[in-house]
C-alpha cells in the first residue's frame, strides 16, 4: 500500500518511499523521529483570543474522532518504529471522557527501548480531580498552560472566569511527583508582556519551569499579526533586567531553549518558533483527533489514517502494515523547515485546537 497525502494547501510533499522500506522514522534530512503528539479532541473549555473565536466554531464530528482502540493501534505501530514519547494534547485532552483509560493503555506499550513515556499538555481546569488517577495510569510528564496570573486578565484572555481552577490544577501537579513540571505561556504584546517576570516568579514558587512561547500563526480565525508577537529577544531582555540568565547546553531536539536563573536551580525556557526556528532538530509528528498525520505544525498536507483504520475487510496485520507505511510516508514528506518567514508561507487551514499542540 502506498500512502497518499491529502494536500490542504499549496505545498506538495516528497514522493512516498517504497513500502518495502522497513527503516525507522528517519526523514530525507536525517532527522530521527521519536515523539508523536496525539490530539484527543478539538474541543476546549476555554476560548483564548489567540486560538479560537468565542462563537461559531465548527467542531469535528464525533464519528470522525479516533476511538481509543484506534489511537492505541497507531501508537503501538509508532512505538515499533522508534517513537518513545507520546504527548496527549487537544483542544483540551481532559475533556475526553476516557482520558484515564487512554493514558493507561498507551503507557503499557513497549517500544524497542522499553516502555514508552506518556506526557500531556492541558489547561489544568479539571486537573486537580483527575491527576491521581492519571498518575496511577502511567502519566509521567505534564505541561500546563497559563498566560497570566491576573484574574481579570485571565477572564478577558480566555473568555472564561476559571483562573482558580487552573491554579488548583497547578497546585495539585506541584504537590505530585511529576517532574519536570512545565508551565506554558504565550507572550503577547499589550496583553501580558508586562507580566513576564511575574509569571517566571510564580513558576519558581511552585517548583515549575516557565516556558514562554512566541505567538504563532495558528489561530482558527487567521487573525495572527506579527506585530503583536513578543520575540525571543524581547522576552530575554525583560527577564534579564531581573535575573542573570545563563544558557543551558544540550538542547537536542527539545523545542525550548533554556536558561539557568541566577546560577540555578531554577530555569526558564523560550520556544521561538518564529524568530529562531528549531526545525533542524525537530523529531516530532502529530496525529489529529480525526486520524490525520502531520509532519509539521505548520504543514499544509495531511496523511489520512482513517482509510487504513476503518477500511472494510482489513485484518489487524494489514492495518499495522498500512499504519507503518503511512507513518514512513509522512516522515519522508517532511520539509526542511516551516518557512514562516518566507513570503510564500500559507497559514494552515486548521487552527491549533484542531491540529493538536
Amino acid at each position: 500500500m502506498t500512502a497518499v497525502p491529502v494536500v490542504i494547501g499549496a505545498r506538495a510533499p516528497h514522493p512516498a518511499p517504497s513500502p518495502a522500506d522497513t527503516s525507522a522514522l528517519v526523514d530525507t534530512h536525517g532527522r530521527v523521529h521519536r515523539d508523536l503528539r496525539i490530539s484527543l479532541t478539538d474541543r476546549c473549555s476555554l476560548r483564548c483570543t489567540y486560538c479560537m473565536p468565542e462563537q461559531g466554531n465548527e467542531w469535528l464530528a464525533r464519528t470522525s474522532i479516533l476511538s481509543t482502540d484506534e489511537l492505541v493501534e497507531v501508537a503501538q505501530v509508532a512505538a515499533s518504529l522508534g517513537i518513545r514519547t507520546f504527548r496527549l494534547t487537544g483542544g483540551e485532552p481532559l475533556l475526553r471522557a476516557d482520558i484515564v483509560d487512554v493514558v493507561r493503555r498507551v503507557s503499557q506499550i513497549e517500544g524497542a527501548d522499553g516502555p514508552v513515556e506518556v506526557a500531556m499538555t492541558t489547561n489544568g481546569i479539571t486537573l486537580a480531580k483527575k491527576l491521581p488517577e492519571l498518575i496511577d495510569a502511567g502519566l509521567t510528564r505534564l505541561n500546563i498552560s497559563i498566560d497570566t496570573v491576573d484574574r481579570q486578565r485571565f477572564a478577558d484572555l480566555t473568555r472564561r472566569d476559571r483562573l482558580d481552577d487552573v491554579l488548583e490544577g497547578i497546585a495539585a501537579a506541584a504537590a505530585s511527583e511529576l517532574r519536570p513540571l512545565k508551565l506554558n505561556a504565550v507572550a503577547m504584546r499589550g496583553v501580558n508582556d508586562d507580566e513576564l517576570v511575574d509569571l517566571v516568579a510564580f513558576a519558581m514558587d511552585v517548583g515549575a519551569q516557565l516556558r514562554f512561547i512566541e505567538q504563532m500563526p495558528l489561530d482558527a480565525g487567521h487573525t495572527w499579526d506579527r506585530t503583536t508577537m513578543v520575540t525571543r529577544e524581547e522576552i530575554l531582555d525583560s527577564l534579564g533586567e531581573r535575573w542573570d540568565l545563563e544558557p543551558v547546553p544540550g538542547r537536542g531536539g527539545a523545542p525550548a531553549e533554556k536558561w539557568r536563573i541566577d546560577g540555578g536551580p531554577h530555569e526558564v525556557g523560550v520556544i521561538a518558533s518564529v524568530t529562531a526556528p528549531f526545525c533542524g532538530a525537530c523529531d516530532r509528528l502529530r496525529l489529529t483527533a480525526d486520524g490525520q498525520l502531520r509532519n509539521c505544525l505548520f504543514s499544509n498536507a495531511e496523511y489520512d489514517l482513517i482509510g487504513v483504520l476503518r477500511g472494510e475487510g482489513s485484518m489487524p496485520g494489514e492495518r499495522s502494515d498500512g499504519i507503518a507505511d503511512m507513518l514512513r510516508s509522512c516522515v519522508h514528506g517532511k520539509l526542511p523547515g516551516h518557512a514562516i518567514n518566507d513570503p510564500s508561507f500559507l497559514q494552515p487551514a486548521r487552527g491549533m485546537n484542531a491540529i493538536g499542540g
